[in-house]
């Protein structure tokens, strides 16, 4: 019999290790004391191999299991390195070294509008080396955890999970909200968070 997992809302306290190449386990992310990582399932918001390990325990549950990288974040692939023209992350003519260093993770978005991020890898006179690869590509993933909470989620904790996804604060009519107020507070204006 297959688990419903739709509407779920569980909360875990977990400690996560990564193994690359060299089988060399990391903790990479720790949950803090009585801050547990809170998700609702089947809305995208966790790993679709993590959410099927966790989802089907109930609270006081303990697991210990580790996510293959193609489970996880994929493979490294070197072609996600790029160069990309230095004039893109300049401002005014100047890089705002606050913000663009080695080992930075920026926002990027593509000719078509999508958004990502990458990691400054170098940076040179004319370009600038962005690594476009998840910064767990190619590793393995060992979450070691207990359940805290599973239940049904209500619909104002569904609500609030879509509104955590896309980022809309729920204030303007294109997001349920009714007003832009919401928006505004943001300087996005009406329709922003459509």
């Amino acid at each position: 019999m297959a688990t419903d997992i739709r509407n779920k809302y569980i909360a875990v306290s977990y400690k996560l290790y990564s193994k690359g190449a060299d089988e060399t386990p990391e903790l990479i992310e720790e949950t803090a004391e009585g801050e547990p990582f809170i998700f609702v399932s089947a809305l995208g918001m966790t790993l679709d191999a993590f959410e099927a390990q966790i989802v089907p325990l109930k609270e006081g549950d303990k697991f210990d299991f580790t996510l293959d990288s193609s489970d996880a974040y994929g493979e490294y692939e070197a072609s996600g390195k790029q160069s990309l023209p230095r004039k893109v992350f300049e401002i005014n003519g100047k890089l705002d070294s606050r913000f663009i260093f080695e080992g930075a993770v920026v926002p990027l978005a593509s000719p078509d509008g999508a958004r990502f991020n990458g990691t400054i890898v170098e940076i040179g006179e004319e370009a600038i080396t962005v690594d476009l690869n998840h910064p767990l590509a190619g590793k393995s993933l060992n979450f070691v955890g207990e359940v805290l909470e599973s239940r049904e989620a209500t619909n104002d904790e569904v609500r609030d999970a879509l509104n955590q996804i896309t980022g809309c604060g729920g204030g303007c009519g294109g997001c349920g909200g009714g007003s832009c107020d919401g928006c505004e507070s943001k300087g996005e204006g009406c329709g922003g968070c459509k």
